[in-house]
């Protein structure tokens, strides 16, 4: 599809500075767009790049177009008009409702007529797909599970018996809603498994990347609250509560019954053990250890940044003697400070 700049500035609450009949086919990065692309620039440590981008015309914020002579669309937020733009020149894939001769579904399911059900999935008893949902191929939806309306399973799938995926979600290859929490009770040198009898109740707009996995609840539901976004390989085990809005980065893990607020971030490698309370808008950086409950909102990190390996076995070796260290420096203070006192007198 083509779009004129003037009807994207209409549509996204924004300014042309050009031709506003210009069309627009396809959004690009400012290196490889050409004369039918829009691309966008957000940080400003890439201004040298208007000069050379072949794009058609570029989303700017008022302060940087005057760095470029060629069509504008100027907005107040480049990355989101960008990020919006692309869904509309490349929205996902049309289908047609129906089923794949292939695929498997319990005459006891539920499937909304203008669903599609694709090649190798199952749909089993007491399920329910609604309106307009896709399930992709090789997927499986549990017995008694829910596909909210709109939702999208991209392929490879798997929704535990009942657990619930809201509307206008989308779940990439992999994705595994309402697998077994890990809980096992000691029984001698053996394990006894617990069974886990929650469900996994995931809202209405949520993304879960690649191979991303969220644990059933052991008693009560593993919730995912609406808006939030997970990238791949985040490992969310049972009873996690995630609030609104939430994002978080890849190879997160969240162990079990760890409640995290709205707006939050997590940058990727981060650990969060168990049994926590995160406050709403708070971000964690990436490779962080978060031990201990967060009360309020604000940016917090406990990693170490990479040196040179001699360096850090240098450094390595006086932590092993801090608490040493710390005993022997409170000796001196105290020492110090009875001699202050007996100065003094």
């Amino acid at each position: 599809m083509a779009v004129t700049l003037a009807e994207l500035a209409r549509r996204f609450q924004g300014r042309v500075r050009g031709n506003p009949d210009l069309a627009i086919k396809r959004a690009a990065s400012l290196d490889s767009a050409g004369p039918d692309d829009i691309a966008y620039l957000s940080d400003r440590k890439y201004l040298a790049q208007l000069t050379s981008t072949a794009a058609g015309a570029v989303i700017l914020a008022e302060p940087d177009a005057v760095h470029r002579t060629g069509p504008v669309l100027i907005v107040e937020n480049p990355h989101l008009c960008f990020a919006r733009v692309a869904q509309l020149l490349h929205p996902s894939p049309a289908f047609k409702p129906g089923a794949h001769a292939s695929a498997v579904i319990s005459p006891a399911a539920r499937i909304a007529a203008s669903a599609w059900i694709g090649p190798h999935s199952v749909v089993e008893d007491g399920a329910e797909v609604m309106d307009a949902a896709y399930i992709g191929p090789g997927c499986l939806v549990g017995p008694g599970a829910t596909v909210g309306a709109r939702s999208r399973l991209v392929g490879h799938v798997v929704i535990g018996d009942h657990c619930t995926v809201g509307a206008d979600c989308l779940l990439h290859p992999g994705a595994v809603i309402g697998s077994d929490g890990f809980g096992f009770a000691k029984d001698g040198d053996r394990w006894q498994k617990v069974p886990q009898l929650g469900r996994v109740i995931v809202g209405n707009s949520v993304e879960v990347g690649a191979n991303t996995t969220i644990d059933r609840g052991a008693l009560d539901d593993t919730l995912i609250g609406n808006g939030v976004k997970l990238d791949n390989q985040i490992q969310i085990a049972h009873n996690v509560h995630l609030g609104d809005n939430t994002a978080i980065a890849a190879f997160v893990g969240i162990a079990g019954s760890t409640r995290i607020g709205k707006r939050c971030t997590i940058g990727g490698q981060a650990g969060i053990t168990g049994h926590l309370e995160i406050a709403d808008d708070v971000h964690i950086t990436a490779g962080s250890l978060v031990t201990s409950s967060i009360r309020q909102a604000g940016a917090y990190s406990s990693s170490l940044k990479a040196e040179p390996a001699e360096k850090w076995r240098r450094n390595a070796a006086r932590l092993h003697h801090l608490d040493e260290m710390s005993q022997r420096l409170k000796t001196l203070e105290e020492k110090w400070q009875q001699h202050s006192e007996e100065h003094e007198n």
